[in-house]
């Protein structure tokens, strides 16, 4: 038969028949083997989202055969063991979870999150969340500068709050029919959002560590969860997927090489080859150097320059 990944780690996955409820609890699978079939180069060789073919045994378990073909794949590169690792499989969206403050908003890893969804072709959506503290507290210009900075480029920005409910009937919107990918630091309240749109799931959420201002781990696992979009239509247009993921502290896009970065970050891409030195432009200080031109008439914002700088030494480095 043909399953969904639910969750999983190392050897054993959690995986529902396709045409199961959601509701459906679903068998414990092992691979068989120790390693799937085109997989050899991956800290993990399947990720929530990804159909295989299973074999059922004894009742509740299960053998995966093979992983069938996917239609998209979000990647990055895990330091820890050198290699690439599936954050999940077959999304339609990413959405990239931010905060204004507490934890204070990190534009240059968010960079990192962007990237890696134009090189895996996904939908990024960028969900500022914890908005209810600017309407306590006020705006911060620095933050609103960016964020419209990021409009102004081409990604599409919402302004959410998980504990009012600002944005969410959007969001719900965006997100229906779909599957959708949550990504971001530990802290800026993915768990608290999925409560939010789904009460019944209870999330466990967590608290800042005051000390650092950042998130501390709640989800340990990726996971894939189902729900109602509360809209009145029916069939799965009316359903929602979201793969919660772990908050992640360091981000290297994967798939993708420090040359040939400039071809996914938006508003560098319009200006690849046309440097005096074309493609063997570094873009730091070759006279004639469209991206330094662009960044110095403010069609780059300063700061993606500095983040185009950092990842590229990053990917260079692997």
């Amino acid at each position: 038969m043909t399953g969904l990944v639910i969750r999983g780690s190392r050897n054993v996955f959690t995986i529902r028949p396709e045409d199961a409820p959601a509701e459906e609890k679903g068998l414990e699978c092992r691979l068989k083997g120790k390693i799937l079939k085109g997989m050899e180069g991956y800290y993990n060789p399947l990720a929530p989202g990804d159909r295989v073919a299973v074999e059922a045994g004894s009742p509740g378990m299960g053998q995966i055969l093979d992983v069938l073909e996917r239609r998209s794949l979000l990647v990055r590169f895990n330091q820890k063991g050198q290699k690439p690792q599936i954050l999940a499989a077959n999304p339609d969206r990413v959405l990239c979870v931010t905060s204004p403050l507490s934890p204070p908003f990190r534009p240059r890893f968010l960079d990192r999150i962007l990237i890696q969804a134009e090189v895996s072709g996904v939908i990024p959506l960028i969900l500022c969340n914890k908005y209810d503290l600017v309407r306590r507290d006020g705006p911060d210009p620095d933050t609103e500068e960016r964020l419209e900075d990021y409009r102004r480029i081409g990604y599409d920005v919402l302004r959410i709050s998980a504990e009012t409910g600002e944005g969410l009937g959007e969001l719900r919107a965006r997100m229906a029919g779909k599957t959708s990918v949550l990504l971001g630091q530990s802290g800026v309240g993915k768990s608290s959002l999925i409560n939010s749109l789904c009460p019944e799931l209870n999330m466990r959420t967590g608290i800042l560590n005051e000390k650092y201002d950042r998130g501390n781990h709640t989800t340990s696992l990726s996971e894939l969860l189902e729900f109602s979009a509360g809209s009145p239509w029916e069939g799965p247009e009316g359903r929602i997927r979201v793969i919660d993921t772990p908050g992640i502290r360091r981000m290297v896009p994967w798939g993708v090489r420090g040359d040939t970065l400039i071809l996914y970050m938006k508003e560098f891409a319009a200006l690849a080859g046309k440097c005096t030195y074309g493609l063997s432009c570094s873009h730091r200080t070759e006279p004639g150097c469209k991206i330094l031109e662009a960044v110095a008439a403010g069609v780059i914002h300063e700061d993606r320059y500095e983040s185009f700088l950092r990842i590229r030494d990053d990917l260079e480095a692997l």
